[in-house]
């Protein structure tokens, strides 16, 4: 019988992208606390140092410099984060623009971080994975990949993307023992966000999620753990959402 309980990942390694900030750096500090060596990666280095101190608190922490838009980081960075059994793909951004004026870079950049970076990434980490009997991929997609919002064109199709990707890769990988899993949150509620929640545009959309509330990062920890685990070694190609009734919501 499996379990998530502290220390079922002893023995794992897990790198976490976009770990200086949000989902990132909680994901970090979980898999942490629960027995993993943890590498955590991002584009400025200076940016992980407190991250880093949270990770040591419960083990082992290591920094390592990550631009997943860039071929060469991808590579520096799967030659020197050595063995990953977990890789939480989160590296992501957003451009908040209407269709009408979302630009070219606006597009590139995100379809570059959110999709392209993420695919090449897991296929830089997956040969060791399959050299040592598989592994666990988690993508950090979004509802949006599943559902509508007004000014995030790029950011919806991106996370639409992700969960294709998800799919595929599960099915070409299950044969080498590689786990390809989505976590698809819904509104979470976060230090960077938490001024707009508090307005009134910011209400009126927490009144449309059927639990009438944000989602807490502690609550994205059973599911995270759940597929970093052996407790899931029966899924892969899933998609998790954690979105308080959101996507079941009336249209």
């Amino acid at each position: 019988m499996t379990s998530t309980k502290p220390g079922a990942l002893a023995g794992k390694r897990a790198l976490v992208t976009g770990a200086s900030s949000g989902l990132g750096a909680h994901f970090a500090v979980l898999l942490a606390a629960h027995g993993a060596e943890v590498v955590i990666a991002a584009r400025r280095m200076d940016s992980l140092a407190d991250v880093a101190r949270r990770v040591e608190a419960h083990g082992v922490a290591r920094c390592l410099r990550l631009d997943v838009t860039d071929a060469a980081s991808r590579q520096e960075l799967a030659a020197a984060a050595g063995p990953i059994d977990i890789l939480v793909n989160n590296a992501g951004v957003v451009r908040e623009t209407p269709a009408l004026s979302h630009s070219e870079d606006d597009w590139d950049a995100v379809l570059d971080t959110n999709l392209k970076g993420m695919f090449f990434l897991a296929q830089a980490l997956a040969p060791g994975m399959r050299e040592r009997g598989g592994g666990s991929i988690i993508n950090v997609a979004s509802i949006l990949g599943l559902r509508q919002a007004a000014g995030v064109v790029s950011y919806a199709v991106s996370k639409a993307g992700v969960i294709q990707l998800t799919q595929a890769l599960a099915l070409e990988w299950a044969r080498h023992g590689i786990r390809v899993n989505a976590l698809a949150p819904g509104y979470m509620e976060t230090e960077l966000n938490r001024h707009f929640w508090q307005s009134e545009a910011g209400q009126a959309l927490i009144k449309r999620i059927p639990q009438r509330r944000l989602g807490q990062l502690h609550e994205l920890d059973g599911p995270l753990l759940l597929l970093a685990s052996d407790a899931s070694r029966y899924m892969t190609g899933a998609v998790l959402a954690v979105d308080g009734g959101h996507l079941v919501s009336t249209l």
